[in-house]
């Protein structure tokens, strides 16, 4: 069984198709559980293939309780994915967006950890399981008019790495995916070119694979990983004028992918 966060749309959604059709079972999370239920109407998936719980990964006791409930439920799952996100722009000067950034940190990077909580003591006892945190190859360089996003996804990269050492040799496996541009309604609103863009559908099947193959830390696709890793190498002189005048994210917009 998979339990996937940020379920109701784009990736999350296209994760959840993608294991079903290999014949998992799904623990589904969403904001909006209505859109869930008509999702899986549509494709007719069989009533005992999957269940749906309603909370927000801002909500720790939540996402505790709902934990609680999918293996009280469904069981313990094999692979736990903390997918849900937000991605919103700031500006420093504006005093609503350090609320905006303390808020995309809540779900970016505290309701991953929330995410894998209740699952983690109950897989060491099994001695298996998989746990997947959702970054970004935005986590690794800071864009301008991206503070909230960019750091809440540098730290989510981070801590996933911290996790992976805590599990090493319990069988518990930590799987960092770092996604480039995949066509959401997340990135729908963004103002710059997406080089590389991806279906939600081939996301899916290229970290489905990821997680299988259980790799510790994948850039999707590679070519943004490659394009990732120059940025990271250049001088900070020249990645501030290669930056210079670029388009920023929308602030204050509404996005989720959940």
């Amino acid at each position: 069984m998979v339990f996937i966060t940020g379920a109701s749309s784009g990736i999350g959604q296209a994760l959840a198709e993608r294991y079903h059709a290999a014949g998992w079972r799904l623990a589904l999370v969403a904001r909006r559980v209505a859109e869930v239920q008509a999702w899986a109407e549509r494709l007719a998936l069989p009533t005992d293939d999957w269940a749906v719980y309603a909370a927000d990964v801002c909500d720790v006791d939540a996402m505790v309780s709902v934990g609680q409930a999918c293996q009280s439920q469904q069981g313990l799952p094999d692979v736990v994915i903390a997918n849900a996100g937000i991605s919103i722009g700031m500006d420093t000067s504006e005093r609503a967006d350090i609320n905006v950034m303390t808020r995309t940190f809540a779900t970016n990077t505290i309701g991953l950890a929330a995410t894998f909580h209740p699952f983690i003591e109950a897989m060491r006892t099994r001695g298996s399981g998989t746990l997947v945190g959702m970054a970004s190859v935005a986590g690794i360089r800071g864009l301008p008019g991206h503070g909230a996003y960019c750091a809440s996804k540098a730290a989510a990269i981070s801590y996933c790495e911290s996790l992976r050492g805590e599990m090493r040799g319990s069988g518990v496996r930590v799987v960092t995916i770092s996604p480039g541009y995949v066509d959401t309604p997340l990135t729908r609103q963004n103002r710059y070119s997406m080089p590389f863009l991806m279906s939600p559908q081939a996301f899916a099947d290229a970290c489905g694979r990821a997680i299988d193959a259980g790799h510790s830390y994948r850039v999707i696709p590679w070519q943004m990983g490659v394009v990732a890793g120059l940025l990271r190498c250049l001088p900070n002189v020249v990645f501030d004028r290669l930056l210079a005048g670029r388009p920023r994210k929308h602030r204050q917009a509404a996005a989720r992918n959940d």
